[in-house]
């Protein structure tokens, strides 16, 4: 089963950063980091049905279209979604590749809601998309920062760590899981 995992922070040491490389230690198959920050800005004149897409996008919709499940780790800017990772999801958005692939979304934040905002606002792009969004895998991290041991830049805290597993063990099980009818 490969994992696929997009990052909605772009900083080299984010704490959401460390979330998304726990969470991919507790994936039982291969996994890959999709690179939404080399992304040109969405623009539907670059993605009709004559246009070559640029070669990013190109890589991206590859990468979403060989994985067997997708994870967004992501924090909460403004009481929403980080721009680069709502450019990304614009690309995929008439391409297909999301179409019933099983999709998670963790959002860690430093403040006690967990980024809920931006939580909601993957889940529900992710559902336009025809993603399918495996709600016991999507975690509302909060309080992040003391979780967090800077020299391994990884999740130290136990409890956050099984509540990580757990939802890792929901989205391989929604992977090996048919389709309902």
């Amino acid at each position: 089963m490969r994992l696929l995992a997009l990052s909605g922070s772009l900083r080299a040491r984010s704490s959401n950063g460390a979330v998304l490389r726990s969470a991919l230690a507790l994936w039982d198959g291969p996994t890959a980091l999709a690179d939404i920050g080399a992304l040109p800005h969405f623009n539907p004149d670059l993605d009709s049905e004559d246009a070559t897409p640029p070669a990013p996008v190109a890589a991206l919709r590859a990468a979403v279209a060989a994985a067997d499940a997708l994870l967004l780790v992501s924090p909460e800017y403004a009481h929403g979604v980080p721009g680069a990772l709502k450019n990304a999801l614009d690309w995929l958005v008439s391409s297909g590749e999301c179409v019933n692939k099983p999709v998670t979304v963790v959002t860690a934040s430093p403040f006690p809601t967990g980024g809920d905002h931006a939580n909601a606002q993957l889940r529900e792009t992710l559902r336009m998309m025809t993603g399918e969004v495996v709600t016991a895998a999507c975690r509302e991290l909060p309080a992040i920062g003391p979780k967090i041991d800077p020299a391994t830049e990884r999740v130290a805290d136990e409890e956050t760590l099984a509540d990580l597993g757990a939802a890792m063990t929901h989205l391989a099980a929604a992977v090996t899981a048919p389709l309902a009818p």
